[in-house]
């Protein structure tokens, strides 16, 4: 399927160094799988890193390139997504800006996790404008591609719906374009005798009885058409639903399941937490780390029965092992028929199984560093041709073109 007829994707991770596996298994797994479906943009957020950490930008490019290269690493493909750094497409910065005229300050003070990391990180200055502005910023990353989805974890679902709110409040204030119905009219017959008839009475069916099912068919059919400009396209999605032009598309959360990847101490992984495996971690690291894992604190000798239950060993097992060897850890560990060494031999061994074509994808590009700055400069350009399409569609709707 061609781009130009996939549904737009758009997702970003901070710019925080080395990614880990619980990375892999949160997001990236689930990006590798995308980027054959979906027009994807993925971009490494450099700006959102320095909401929290702007007092310290010694290693923001490195930890940017890091993080570009384990996406590399991980199986993202060059020719499959965009891939780019937010701070090279200016734009998000003037969109953001924009929106920041008409957000009212409660949206943002009510953003869930404004709250929450306000509480619980005690070591940083939090009272900026950026850390309170930062969930509308993430809004400007999305809304400037026009993306239809955008994958997240339930505890981002709110960030979505905050967009989805911007938005709707943005295309309220801006989107009745002067001769709106007659322009949007003129379109309808561009499709076709046929599909405008339809056209018409799916948007019935939606404005008078409220059907659903009519407004997805409407969009589909609008998706389809090939003969209709942008400008006609976004005015169709608009007096579909009974209102103005769509300048901005509200995205919809594609929900991913959460990371169920356990830390070397049986806690969720994360750098915070000191107990991560990077993607890109040698065999002999890896196998330090598993095997000085803590297991069960009751098999202090090797012949004491254990509990896999108590053992983040366990997690692991649940993760890389199929059923037939975790009935051979429970069989082992409780009656103390192998050792904890033998036990953490298996995980290793997958670990490094999982990893290994990881890095031999890294390699090619940390043996040659022009690639990374090759697809940094590709995916920089075409994301700023889509970011300047819709910023000349909402300067155009503010009123703020001058030529």
């Amino acid at each position: 399927m061609s781009n130009s007829l996939k549904k737009r994707v758009l997702s970003g991770m901070r710019s925080t160094g080395k990614l880990h596996l619980g990375n892999y298994v949160g997001a990236l797994e689930n990006w590798v799988r995308m980027q054959n479906d979906y027009e994807c943009f993925f971009f490494v957020a450099d700006w959102h890193a320095l909401t929290t950490d702007y007092a310290d930008t010694s290693r923001v490019k490195e930890n940017s390139v890091e993080v570009l290269l384990d996406w590399l690493a991980a199986g993202l493909d060059p020719e499959k997504c965009v891939m780019f750094i937010q701070s090279h497409v200016p734009a998000h910065a003037e969109l953001h800006l924009l929106l920041s005229m008409i957000t009212p300050l409660g949206w943002l003070e009510r953003v869930p996790t404004y709250k929450e990391q306000r509480e619980n990180i005690r070591d940083k200055d939090l009272s900026t404008y950026g850390f309170l502005g930062y969930p509308l910023l993430q809004s400007a990353d999305i809304l400037i591609y026009r993306a239809k989805y955008v994958p997240v974890g339930e505890d981002q679902v709110p960030h979505v719906e905050f967009t989805r709110e911007v938005a709707r409040r943005f295309n309220h204030l801006y989107g009745r374009e002067p001769g709106f119905e007659e322009k949007a009219k003129a379109a309808v017959k561009k499709m076709g005798t046929k599909k405008a008839r339809l056209l018409n009475e799916l948007r019935t069916k939606f404005l008078e009885q409220g059907d659903a099912a009519s407004l997805s068919r409407g969009q589909a059919l609008l998706d389809e058409q090939q003969n209709l400009s942008r400008g006609d396209r976004e005015r169709l999605y608009g007096w579909l639903e009974g209102g103005g032009k769509k300048i901005l598309v509200e995205a919809e959360a594609l929900l991913t399941e959460a990371s169920r990847m356990p830390g070397l101490d049986g806690q969720k992984m994360s750098k915070s937490y000191g107990n991560t495996i990077s993607l890109r971690e040698e065999p002999e690291t890896v196998a330090k780390k598993i095997k000085t894992m803590p297991t069960d604190p009751a098999r202090v000798k090797r012949s004491d029965p254990g509990n896999p239950e108590k053992c983040p060993v366990w997690e692991l097992h649940k993760v890389y092992s199929d059923d037939a060897r975790r009935k051979w850890v429970v069989q082992g560990c409780t009656t103390a028929g192998i050792g904890c060494l033998e036990c953490k031999q298996p995980v290793i061994e997958a670990i490094n199984a999982e990893l290994a074509p990881m890095r031999a994808r890294a390699q090619t590009y940390i043996d040659d560093p022009t690639l990374v700055k090759n697809i940094i400069a590709d995916g920089t350009e075409k994301a700023k041709r889509l970011a300047e399409e819709t910023m000349r569609d909402v300067r155009e709707a503010m009123g703020l073109t001058y030529t």
